[in-house]
């Protein structure tokens, strides 16, 4: 797992602005700092990633470079997730893309928390490639593994990757058990989820402050 906010950095002044309930009223602002947070979790995400040296031609001769191996899917659950998409398409800018409608449905009891609706899925051949997952908010990750475990009948992936702004300890620990062999990456990780299973302190949700109340 790794995660954004371990060592100070201008991530931290990102994150403060998007959880600011000022700041938030402006929408470009909030979506442009999910963009930027994108931005910098790709950076660090890219440096697992496996390159292969090659030749490329410049004006005056030939110099020795890396390009990325294996080619990558982000995909992303709509519609919270598509500022960070962004950011991290601002990097990888040749992946392909995956598009997922998932949602928090009706409640069924206490226990079970609440019903994972999901009602769309795109996705290209996976087969291979490295997955990125995107979602802003890590709440109890059970929308998470229902989405993976989805996009699994358009291929296996050689690697896959979950990337959030903001997670609680309890959504962290659920995916940590229930696929393990996913790779975390992080902005911050808060307090705990509240009765009604959202992130506290988190920022709120990160849907409507991005593109209006539903």
């Amino acid at each position: 797992m790794f995660l954004l906010s371990q060592k100070p950095s201008i991530a931290d002044h990102y994150l403060a602005e998007l959880r600011d309930v000022n700041l938030q009223k402006d929408r470009m602002r909030f979506r442009k700092n999910l963009e930027r947070v994108g931005e910098l979790l790709a950076y660090e995400l890219s440096k697992t990633l496996t390159f292969k040296t090659e030749k490329v031609e410049t004006p005056l001769g030939q110099a020795s470079s890396r390009t990325l191996l294996q080619p990558v899917v982000l995909a992303t659950i709509l519609r919270a997730g598509l500022p960070l998409h962004e950011g991290f398409l601002n990097m990888f800018d040749k992946a392909d893309n995956a598009f997922i409608g998932a949602y928090r449905g009706h409640h069924i009891n206490m226990e079970e928390e609440f019903e994972v609706e999901m009602d769309y899925i795109t996705s290209p051949d996976l087969t291979g490639k490295i997955l990125i997952l995107i979602d802003p908010m890590l709440a109890t990750g059970r929308s998470m593994e229902k989405v993976y475990h989805a996009l699994l009948r358009f291929g296996i992936p050689a690697q896959t990757h979950i990337a959030s702004v903001i997670a609680s300890p309890e959504g962290v620990d659920y995916l940590q058990k229930r696929i393990p062999h996913c790779r975390l990456w992080l902005g911050a990780i808060d307090q705990k989820l509240n009765e009604h299973w959202y992130i506290v302190p988190g920022l709120g949700d990160a849907g409507d402050l991005a593109y209006g109340e539903k």
